[in-house]
């Protein structure tokens, strides 16, 4: 088995947000859990670096263009590693097999006839670099603005079009065969009817600004700024070589995107790949927006989150854990200081991390740093070992299905029943009154301690490492396959410190 997964590339007009670092967090979960279903997993992030945005941004700065992307696509670079990333590849729309391969697709859409050369006359947003009909833009003093709140100007001009009129039946056969193929549901609902209100052919062309990859045999076209950037995804794989190994390996692939730009990976981009004679992508998942304490982020109101400071302020896990264990995936979600608090200090403070540090100071203290497999199952620790196994079928289903926050809910609503069942059991007790039984409930607790922060693993990767330590074990020894047969004869422990301190409000 194999799993492509990407995060939309960035627009390199202004710096790294929140929103920035949700999308390549939530691209990373998924390919660490591939990675421990022990599936070849490809995990491709990076810059959107062409249009008239870019060129407007350079030329404000007084810089020459290719010298201000190349500083700009750094900032999303250097921001992977410090998201507890682990990308396979970071592209650049500005790398020279990127432009062979958007010239290669080009002239493949155009050799199967679905090009041709027109005047384009219609509303266009450069902040969002799309098109919008007038049913979709709302009145305001000034004229008009899109869905998203961008100024719109009428722009007539000779362009290039795409055929896309020709595959709406072709993309709602593809969709209604392929439910899932488009997630959450509302987002294959909204998708389904833009189709069903019926599609005109797109402009893929501008003649109003140069930076751009030039159309193949044309002086005065640049390509429209989506056709040359949902390219990327190919490119990564070796487009136009169909038939390497990556390629044939992991195409088609997951696309993790925000809501905003649903309809050009859902519509646009399909129809383009079929029109290639190429398979559309595997999935598109659609995730929402984030709020700063109830107030929409934007710069004018001065509230972008910096993801830097506020991972600096309460820990690079702590915030991974926050952003997807908050809200459901999908859903739009309030960054909230308070929330973080709350949240961190409830599940990874009290319910997980003090499990850990009470049962693995008891263990250091009083069982000389080891504990041996039981010779004997009481029906308590039997409950306990196979609720395990019904939480790990929960979270296996919820990952497979795009449920991050569902998938954490089941594994810390495990872990208050072992809390319960250490309660319970009191180990501090047996010490007094019964000592072999003392050692076999430190045994279970150890062992489901364990195999829960294996499912963590993907969320809070470092802490993990950390406790997996304490254990002497690592993710070389463990993994989504073996877990549930992982059954040592011992477990030696190493003196630890706590991992998630209390974030004080």
């Amino acid at each position: 088995m194999s799993f492509f997964i990407t995060t939309p590339i960035y627009y390199v007009n202004d710096v790294p947000h929140i929103g920035h670092a949700y999308t390549t967090i939530a691209c990373d979960i998924f390919s660490r859990f591939n990675k421990l279903k022990n599936e070849d997993t490809f995990f491709l992030t990076g810059t959107d670096e062409h249009g008239q945005k870019v060129e407007k941004a350079a030329l404000a700065q007084n810089t020459d263009t290719q010298i201000f992307v190349d500083e700009m696509s750094k900032n999303f670079r250097e921001l992977v590693p410090y998201l507890g990333c682990d990308n396979d590849d970071f592209i650049r729309t500005t790398d020279d097999k990127h432009k062979s391969a958007a010239k290669f697709l080009w002239n493949k859409l155009k050799n199967n006839n679905q090009i041709y050369l027109s005047n384009y006359e219609g509303w266009y947003s450069i902040r969002d670099e799309a098109f919008y009909q007038e049913s979709e833009l709302t009145k305001v003093e000034n004229g008009f603005v899109a869905p998203s709140g961008a100024p719109v100007e009428w722009v007539k001009e000779e362009s290039y079009f795409f055929k896309l009129s020709e595959w709406e039946d072709k993309l709602i056969k593809f969709y209604e065969k392929n439910k899932d193929a488009i997630l959450p549901k509302s987002r294959y609902n909204e998708v389904i009817s833009f189709i069903k209100g019926g599609l005109k052919d797109l402009s893929i062309s501008r003649t109003t600004f140069k930076w751009g990859i030039k159309v193949p045999d044309e002086d005065n076209h640049v390509m429209y700024v989506w056709i040359d950037a949902l390219c990327n995804y190919i490119t990564a794989l070796n487009y136009p070589d169909i038939n390497n190994n990556n390629f044939k390996k992991f195409w088609p692939g997951v696309h993790i995107v925000g809501k905003d730009i649903l309809r050009f990976h859902a519509v646009y981009w399909p129809a383009f790949l079929m029109a290639a004679d190429l398979k559309p992508p595997k999935k598109i998942f659609a995730h929402g927006w984030w709020t700063n304490e109830g107030q929409k982020i934007s710069k004018s109101l001065g509230n972008v989150i910096n993801p830097y400071e506020i991972i600096d302020q309460y820990g690079l896990d702590q915030i991974r854990f926050f952003l997807f264990r908050e809200v459901p995936f999908g859903n739009d979600g309030d960054f909230s200081k308070d929330a973080i608090a709350q949240r961190v200090n409830a599940d990874l403070s009290n319910n997980f991390g003090n499990l850990i540090q009470r049962i693995a100071s008891f263990i250091i203290k009083n069982a000389n740093s080891e504990v041996s497999k039981p010779n004997e199952i009481k029906e308590k620790d039997n409950k306990l070992l196979q609720e395990f196994n019904i939480a790990f079928r929960n979270y296996l289903n919820n990952m497979e299905n795009f449920q991050i926050d569902k998938a954490l809910k089941n594994i810390f609503e495990y872990l208050s029943e072992v809390n319960a069942y250490v309660d319970e059991q009191a180990p501090w007790a047996l010490k007094k009154t019964d000592i072999n039984r003392m050692q076999d409930v430190l045994y279970f607790i150890t062992l489901i301690t364990i195999k829960c922060s294996v499912l963590l693993q993907p969320v809070i990767p470092s802490s993990i490492d950390k406790i997996l330590k304490i254990y002497n074990l690592s993710l070389k020894d463990l993994n989504l396959v073996n877990i549930e047969d992982f059954n040592p004869n011992t477990i030696k422990l190493n003196k630890s410190n706590p991992i998630f301190p209390r974030i004080e409000q």
